[in-house]
């Protein structure tokens, strides 16, 4: 283990440039460090969403139980071939960002420690996990023992408001560190600040560069996404679409309206296409079924008939005249 480690210090010294070229006390940009930490997260979201789709086919949630252990697991899997193996994330990596050894005393380049790998990968699974599993965790504790009713309820009541106080004091440490890390551009996570990590580059004269055409497209993108979110809703796009339809089919349609229109509307409803049931009309020649006359009218306040675009009124039942033809009988 301990040739192992060294080789990989090695390595990890020899990939990212000469120690002396990189000063570690080069202050890192506060959106790099942000950036990184999204694209730690992009990364294990990813391998989740690959994982999980293995299992696409088996019976729907047979990884639920599981889950909070399997996210963790993955999450050591990547601690294990990122972290562990190069003193960076890959986040880190793809913005030229390692990690430095800001307990050493040297002043030049020291890589992480064994033990401040692993306390980083500690810190930052095994609270998630314990949240995810802080339920479970509770039942277990309150239902074993011989202890009453009364007394487990009791007891279980004591530890959720135990973790629920450890959980607040643990969101208020991370807000204060976070506020303390936009004055001083440090430690974005409160387990850097504890195991004694700080980022620094890995490559010396790194520059973070944004293009004026990055920026100006990524700025038109946004505003165009944003005018579509807006306009979209106000859209009537069952009435579009009976107005294209009646203006592209209209001409042949009135050329043959005098030879099918008596034969074919009463025997469909304009909606499902089936046999109209409790027949409707709401003003024009088309005949709806009841049912999804009603339920589209509830859905769309100024709904339009979908086969001649005419604004619909209040449904109506269909009279129709029947004559009775009286058959002689011989």
């Amino acid at each position: 283990m301990g040739l192992e480690s060294k080789d990989n210090q090695k390595r990890t010294s020899g990939s990212s440039g000469p120690e002396t070229d990189v000063d570690p006390h080069i202050p890192v940009l506060r959106i790099s460090q942000l950036d990184a930490l999204e694209l730690d997260s992009a990364l294990e979201q990813l391998v989740w969403t690959q994982f999980s789709q293995c299992f696409h086919n088996c019976r729907p949630g047979l990884l639920t139980p599981l889950e909070p252990e399997l996210r963790a697991l993955l999450h050591l899997l990547l601690w294990r071939f990122t972290l562990y193996s190069s003193s960076a994330t890959v986040g880190q990596s793809l913005l030229s960002l390692r990690y430095h050894n800001i307990l050493s005393s040297s002043g030049r380049y020291r890589p992480l420690s064994r033990r401040q790998k692993l306390g980083l990968a500690l810190l930052t699974a095994g609270p998630r996990w314990l949240q995810e599993r802080s339920h479970s965790l509770l039942l277990c504790l309150s239902s074993g023992g011989s202890v009453s009713e009364r007394d487990g309820g009791l007891l279980q009541q004591g530890l959720r408001n135990c973790l629920t106080l450890v959980s607040s004091i643990t969101q208020l440490a991370n807000l204060i560190n976070f506020l303390v890390f936009l004055r001083k551009g440090r430690h974005p996570v409160l387990a850097e600040r504890i195991v004694g990590a700080r980022a620094a580059f890995s490559e010396p004269n790194v520059v973070r560069d944004v293009t004026y055409q990055y920026m100006n497209r990524e700025l038109l993108w946004h505003g165009f996404a944003e005018f579509l979110i807006f306009l979209l809703p106000l859209i009537n796009t069952r009435k579009l679409k009976a107005t294209l339809f009646s203006s592209v089919f209209g001409g042949e349609r009135t050329d043959r309206a005098g030879a099918t229109e008596g034969q074919g509307v009463w025997k469909e409803c304009g909606l499902c296409g089936e046999w109209p049931t409790m027949p409707h009309t709401v003003g024009c020649q088309h005949v709806f079924c009841y049912y999804c006359i009603k339920s589209h009218s509830i859905a769309d306040a100024y709904l339009t008939c979908p086969k001649c675009g005419a604004e619909a009124g209040q449904p109506e039942p269909v009279k129709m005249e029947v004559e009775m033809i009286g058959m002689a009988v011989l």
